[in-house]
């Protein structure tokens, strides 16, 4: 999750022209950013050897997955701070693209799981439209009410420290979370949504469109993953 700006030159302050300004680059990047990550992941998953060598890397031991985690979330936060750098626009986009191509690696199991496993060829395809469906609706609610939405922040840290807890248990001692922790980290991932979107129209500053998107690209793919795993379990079920 992105830290929230405190300076008093924020977007709120802003003219109409800038604000209208802001909000139309922010969804663009985000826009790029979604875009970019799937042609990645598509790219990624055309070549089998990659493929082979991230099921064969993740499958050897519980602790490659531990490994593997660890530098995502090393590489988030060094991708957070460049894009927050106000001295660099080519640091911010150096961090944008950083997360992307994180993501797309830490998606790749997952992704590669859902396609060849699950024997549903369109499952990715579903969870895809569902999260852009939430996505939609949590965007109006935040962007309607114009609501700051703050009050999340503490929440949403407290429930992902603990979500982090247990899915640190869940790699050590080979526990199924299940569809209940999916459903929970759902409810989380749209509470991030309303929470960035709110920094977005009170906090950010109009020139911090590159942070603004990857703040909400990151909780995007948040909600991708576990609307995905849903699927994935649910369909399972079915099996």
């Amino acid at each position: 999750m992105s830290l929230t700006y405190s300076n008093p030159y924020t977007v709120a302050q802003a003219s109409v022209n800038e604000r209208a300004g802001f909000v139309r680059k922010t969804y663009l990047h985000l826009a790029g950013a979604i875009g970019a990550f799937a042609v990645l992941e598509a790219f990624l998953l055309s070549i089998p050897a990659v493929s082979q060598g991230a099921m064969a890397i993740l499958g050897s031991s519980p602790w490659a997955w531990l490994f593997i985690l660890g530098i995502f979330m090393a590489a988030s936060y060094i991708a957070q701070s460049w894009a927050r750098d106000t001295t660099s626009l080519s640091k911010q986009y150096a961090g944008l693209g950083l997360f992307i191509v994180m993501e797309a690696l830490i998606f790749l199991p997952l992704m590669i799981y859902a396609r060849s496993v699950t024997g549903d060829n369109y499952l990715i395809q579903k969870a895809a439209v569902i999260t852009l469906g939430l996505f939609a609706g949590l965007s109006f609610v935040a962007f309607s009410s114009r609501s700051d939405f703050s009050f999340l922040g503490g929440i949403l840290k407290l429930g992902f420290f603990v979500a982090f807890a247990f899915i640190i248990c869940a790699i050590i001692f080979g526990i199924n979370l299940g569809t209940w922790f999916a459903v929970i980290m759902i409810a989380l991932a749209g509470g991030s949504i309303l929470y960035q979107t709110g920094q977005i129209i009170h906090h950010y500053r109009t020139e911090q469109y590159v942070a603004a998107a990857l703040g909400l690209f990151a909780s995007v793919a948040m909600l991708f993953w576990y609307v995905l795993r849903l699927l994935i379990l649910l369909n399972s079920q079915r099996n």
